[in-house]
């Protein structure tokens, strides 16, 4: 009996182990812990590319590539500068935060891709085109109005169209060659109110538009917010693409919406779609679909499952943060594509060549705001929690500088050196009051120094604790612990930035001898 019963148990345990093994081996939802929003996807042939929003920042536009559809690297930018005007500049006092370009949408059509976007920024709708999205060249076209929230569709006798709004969707037919409004071509409301299958009593109307045609028929993906409820995708359908519409809600659970459809190449079907998720920002999910009477069925028994039949993420570092060096080839002053400068940078005052393996950053104008220094280069935080540290030299800052390690969005922390009267402080400063506040500040004796910021996204934690060290390996906490709230005026989850700008005078420059980003930290509290 006894021999029964262990040959029993190692039955069982080794079914519970292959079991086990099978989960670990699956990709997870979300499928990209960090700020990827307003998500676009195609596929071609057997390779996956994505767009998404990353506003104000520049470069802009970020397109990733992937071949599993859970792990996703860097690809490039759509654009390097989307204007040179002031509020971009970060020269008008103001900036653009939570504007610049905003969803976008990528499709592949005789053998060209196209990215669209739009911008109240601007004031206009932007498409780019090229026929190689690993390499580029980009070629663009701007017009007048802005779309909101477009989906361009290519339809199978040629017509070019966008569909576009809130609550109430219109389509515009756009040129052929997509240069423009075609001049007496459709132009029509075509759901009078997209909000209607989530109920009366909406916060926020259907928008986030993605049309995609299957089978001969059209389907049309947006969002709408009940007041009281959660984000939820709604699902239109029709014959012809002036409708007759009808509509119905798709999914509706933890809030994750806005998206499209993916197939597969052996035929399976995904929706791919976001989840506000606090501090860290809007998160990518995938969600299986099944076909049931020409309607896409969104989830399993309507929920969005953990884990999906795709395989295991290998994690988001190197390929959608990554830390850097700043080592380059003789020459090469360029950046990897994990950085973001916040806003259009003022481009002669960096440099990865002047000093070698070191990021300078030099002073060129008179600062009062961090918010509103030009040239703050910044990646995105990751979770359920990451960390991202620097070397900081600051030998070469003059008389009101401060440099160092930030926290961006509109509740943002740093931690830094200030020279004040030929001084060295570290500074921790925190908006958690909504204004920044001088936390803690220590005298510094020395030119080096290592600064690191830790962030807890589990279960919606959001905080982060600040470090400094003065050898690189003993390390003391510093200031207070930072609440990072996501705010509507930034629209962004926080980023890693390292700073440097003037309040006194100009000429002065920081070097930085790395950036380290991990995703773990030392401790949750």
């Amino acid at each position: 009996m006894k021999k029964l019963t262990a040959i029993i148990l190692v039955f069982f345990n080794g079914c519970l182990g292959q079991v086990l093994l099978a989960q670990e081996n699956k990709a997870k939802n979300p499928v990209i812990f960090a700020d990827v929003p307003d998500m676009s996807m195609v596929r071609v042939g057997k390779n996956y590319y994505m767009s998404s929003t990353t506003m104000h920042m520049s470069p802009g536009v970020p397109i990733m590539k992937s071949t599993d559809l859970s792990n996703w690297q860097m690809l490039g930018y759509v654009y390097d500068t989307l204007a040179s005007i002031p509020s971009l500049n970060l020269t008008d006092g103001k900036g653009t935060y939570g504007r610049g370009s905003w969803a976008s949408c990528i499709k592949f059509h005789n053998g060209l891709y196209y990215i669209s976007t739009f911008a109240q920024t601007t004031g206009k709708t932007h498409i780019y085109t090229t026929k190689n999205i690993e390499k580029g060249p980009w070629k663009s076209v701007s017009f007048a109005p802005s779309l909101h929230d477009h989906t361009l569709f290519f339809d199978d006798d040629g017509r070019v169209y966008m569909i576009y709004g809130n609550g109430k969707l219109k389509i515009i037919e756009l040129n052929a060659d997509v240069s423009g409004i075609k001049k007496g071509g459709l132009d029509e409301t075509i759901i009078e109110n997209a909000s209607a299958p989530a109920g009366e009593n909406i916060m926020l109307g259907a928008e986030g538009s993605q049309l995609y045609k299957v089978n001969g028929k059209y389907y049309l993906f947006n969002i709408a917010w009940p007041r009281g409820g959660m984000r939820t995708v709604i699902v239109h359908r029709a014959d012809k693409i002036t409708g007759r519409w009808e509509g119905k809600v798709a999914l509706q659970d933890l809030g994750v919406a806005q998206g499209g459809l993916i197939d597969t190449p052996d035929g399976s079907w995904y929706a791919y779609l976001f989840r506000d998720f606090g501090g860290v920002g809007r998160i990518p999910y995938l969600v299986p679909v099944k076909w049931e009477d020409g309607w896409p069925v969104l989830g399993e028994n309507g929920k969005v499952p953990e884990s999906l039949d795709l395989p295991a993420s290998k994690g988001l570092i190197p390929g959608i943060v990554h830390s850097d060096e700043f080592s380059r080839k003789k020459g090469e002053n360029a950046l990897p594509l994990v950085w973001q400068w916040n806003h259009n940078p003022d481009n002669k005052l960096w440099s990865v060549t002047e000093r070698k393996g070191f990021l300078r950053l030099k002073t060129g104008r008179i600062d009062t705001s961090f918010v509103l220094a030009r040239n703050t280069l910044t990646q995105r935080t990751i979770g359920p929690e990451s960390s991202g540290s620097i070397s900081l030299d600051v030998s070469n800052m003059k008389e009101g500088d401060f440099a160092g390690l930030s926290l961006l969005q509109k509740n943002y922390g740093l931690l830094g050196v200030k020279i004040d009267k030929a001084s060295k402080s570290i500074v921790m400063i925190s908006t958690n009051t909504g204004k920044p506040i001088e936390i803690e500040k220590i005298a510094l004796a020395q030119n080096t120094i290592y600064l690191k910021a830790e962030c807890n996204f589990h279960n919606r934690a959001d905080v982060a604790n600040f470090f400094y060290s003065l050898d690189g390996k003993t390390w003391s906490r510093i200031g207070e612990p930072l609440k990072m709230p996501y705010t509507i005026p930034h629209f962004m989850g926080y980023r890693f930035g390292l700073f440097n700008y003037a309040t006194k005078q100009v000429g002065g420059f920081a070097d930085f001898d790395y950036f380290r980003i991990e995703d773990t930290i030392s401790s949750i509290k």
